[in-house]
Parts: structure tokens; C-alpha cells; sequence
């Protein structure tokens, strides 16, 4: 639905795509923030590479397209550059937690000040169908035709075991819920991590499981242990805020109040102190 959030973008996602609850829920969480003073222009975004990364060429939001895994980094440095604006970074579930595992985790653990949106489909949908790191075992595709015999990453658990300060999954086909979520991770101070169940309907099509298993949890845990307890357990999938937590951001604990961009000094400065350097 055209708006004013909707590039003029041709959208080749497949028909049916969860990328398309996600794309909403994003935009609604957008109306949401600018309906609490917000700005737009103080917004930016991030994407990587992959089916989710077009939702870059769909939403009206200044940003950078990064490398393949590589859109947390490029996040990071945005928000150490000018830690006034809100970073958000969207990743495929290859691109995360495969290429990206990395730059993922040290976000997490020194509590990087941007929101992570994992579009979790279970398979590399643009590259037709290989598994990922959260497939399923026996996940048949063009790279596992037999089965894959690899046990899937539980990636909640391991975020939260790093040392994230807001761990959330959401699911594309209840977008009142996750636009709630988003919300929340984008006013988040600190790392903020949302994992999506996103069904791909060319390669992996879970909506029939998703709508008969997952079950919003009623609040975040009381402890970090209990967070990882839950997103271990069997059963019905939980979805909701699972762990929220209040510290200090890197860029604060390493900066303070100082905003590069602000408050850097002027270009004729800096070449001035370059001539003097070079002459002396």
C-alpha cells in the first residue's frame, strides 16, 4: 500500500512473503515514534544482503546498504559517529547468524546503542533455497538435497548468553504484536535484538506451523537465566519481550555526552592543525 513510507521502488518479494508483515509492522512502528516526537530525519537504517535487504529500497528512511553479514558493523560505527540518531539494522537469518555471527555477538556484549530486525526465514531465499544456521535438521534444499544432518543455532540463547540488554522474537503473521515490539527496540538505550519468524512461501513455507505453535509470552523474565530457559523449551514457540534490561550504551561508556558529529572540529581546523604537523 502506497504511503508516505513507501518508496517508489518496484517490490519484488514473492507474493505471500513474511517480508511484507514485517515491511507494515516497521512503517506502523515508524507512525508510532513520530506520534511521541520522534523525527524521521533521526532516523537511520541498515541493511544487508539477502531478500530482507530490499525492505531497504521500500522504506522512505536515510540510511547505508552494507555488506553481506556486515550491517551491524556498519551500524555500530553510524551510532558512534552520531550517537543522537536512532540506528536500526535489518539482517536475513544467513546474514546474521552465519556471514554476520560475529559482528552480532561483540554488538551484544558491549551493548551497542542500535536495534537489530532478523528476518528469520530458516533458508538463503535469495540464493533459492540452501539452509542456514537455523534450518532445520533434515532441511532439504539445492545445498542438502539428502537432509541437512546439522542441528539448528538457537540464536535467543545465544544472544542473551552475550549479554544483550533486549531480547525479543516477533512473527510476521501477528503484526499488531510485532509492531509493539519494534517499538519498544527502537526506544531501547542499548542493544536491542529482534528475531522475526518470517515464512518464505518459494523455499520455506511455515505459516501453517507458525499459526498453530507460536504463544506470546506474558512479560520479560525475571532474570537472564530464566530468559534462556525459555527460549530453550519445548513445545509451543514463545514469542514477546523475553529479557529487558537497563545499562549503560557503548558509546556512552566510551564517548560520554560527546557527539563526533556535533561537536568535531570545523574542516578548515583540521587542516590547519595538518599543515602545522607536516611544517614542524
Amino acid at each position: 500500500m502506497a504511503d508516505d513510507l513507501t518508496t517508489y521502488c518496484e517490490n519484488t518479494w514473492c507474493p505471500g512473503c513474511g517480508n511484507f508483515g514485517i515491511f507494515n509492522s516497521v512503517k506502523a512502528a515508524i507512525k508510532q515514534l513520530e506520534g511521541k516526537g520522534v523525527r524521521r530525519s533521526d532516523l537511520f537504517m541498515c541493511a544487508g544482503i539477502g531478500c530482507h535487504g530490499k525492505i531497504f529500497d521500500y522504506l522512505a528512511v536515510s540510511g547505508f546498504y552494507g555488506l553481506h553479514g556486515r550491517s551491524m558493523s556498519t551500524a555500530q560505527g553510524v551510532k558512534l559517529a552520531n550517537p543522537s540518531l536512532r540506528v536500526f539494522t535489518f539482517c536475513g537469518d544467513g546474514d546474521a547468524y552465519g556471514e554476520g555471527l560475529e559482528h552480532m555477538l561483540f554488538a551484544a556484549k558491549r551493548n551497542s546503542g542500535i536495534a537489530v530486525v532478523v528476518h528469520n526465514n530458516g533458508v538463503y531465499g535469495l540464493t533459492v533455497g540452501q539452509f542456514t544456521p537455523v534450518s532445520k535438521r533434515g532441511f532439504k534444499g539445492p545445498s542438502s538435497p539428502r537432509g541437512s544432518v546439522e542441528e539448528p543455532l538457537n540464536p535467543l540463547a545465544l544472544i542473551l548468553e552475550a549479554g544483550a540488554t533486549f531480547v525479543a522474537r516477533g512473527y510476521s503473521g501477528k503484526p499488531a504484536h510485532l509492531t509493539d515490539l519494534l517499538v519498544q527496540a527502537l526506544s531501547h538505550d542499548g542493544f536491542a535484538y529482534v528475531d522475526v519468524l518470517q515464512p518464505c512461501v518459494s523455499f520455506n513455507d511455515t505459516y501453517k506451523l507458525y499459526n498453530e505453535s507460536v504463544e506470546i509470552v506474558p512479560g520479560p523474565a525475571k532474570s537472564r537465566e530464566e530468559a534462556i530457559a525459555l527460549v530453550k523449551r519445548g513445545g509451543k514457540i514463545p514469542i514477546g519481550l523475553f529479557w529487558e534490561e537497563r545499562k549503560e550504551p557503548f558509546h556512552k561508556a566510551l564517548m560520554g555526552d560527546r557527539n563526533p558529529v556535533m561537536n568535531g572540529q570545523p574542516r578548515s581546523e583540521r587542516i590547519s592543525k595538518v599543515k602545522k604537523l607536516l611544517e614542524g
